[in-house]
């Protein structure tokens, strides 16, 4: 798979699993685990960039003695869920026409 079109689809993913509530690393990779694969690496460069861009922000809590930073989405993270969902209609019809092509052949 092309490496943009991942991080873009591993940007949405990390988005959506914190779109309801406010998490942390650990059950974000949890989270979306049955659907992507995603190394605890790959975790937090995705979501430093995400801070970074404004898509969410950072707090930390005491949990078990621990720091443990939550991540919340910001209005510009689930604007690019929005457009993610809008841009996804014009790939789905690209795939069903280059699906189409096949069954002629």
């Amino acid at each position: 798979m092309d490496i943009q079109l991942k991080r873009g689809l591993l940007d949405v993913c990390v988005l959506t699993a914190i779109k309801n509530e406010d998490s942390y690393g650990y059950k974000i990779i949890k989270d979306v685990s049955p659907y992507i694969e995603m190394s605890e690496s790959t975790l937090y460069t995705i979501l430093k960039r995400l801070e970074v861009l404004g898509m969410l922000t950072v707090y930390t809590v005491e949990h078990g003695g621990r720091l443990r930073k939550y991540y919340h989405i910001t209005n510009a993270g689930l604007g690019r869920i929005k457009d993610f969902k809008e841009e996804w209609k014009e790939v789905m019809s690209i795939y069903k026409f280059v699906m189409k092509e096949d069954k002629d052949e």
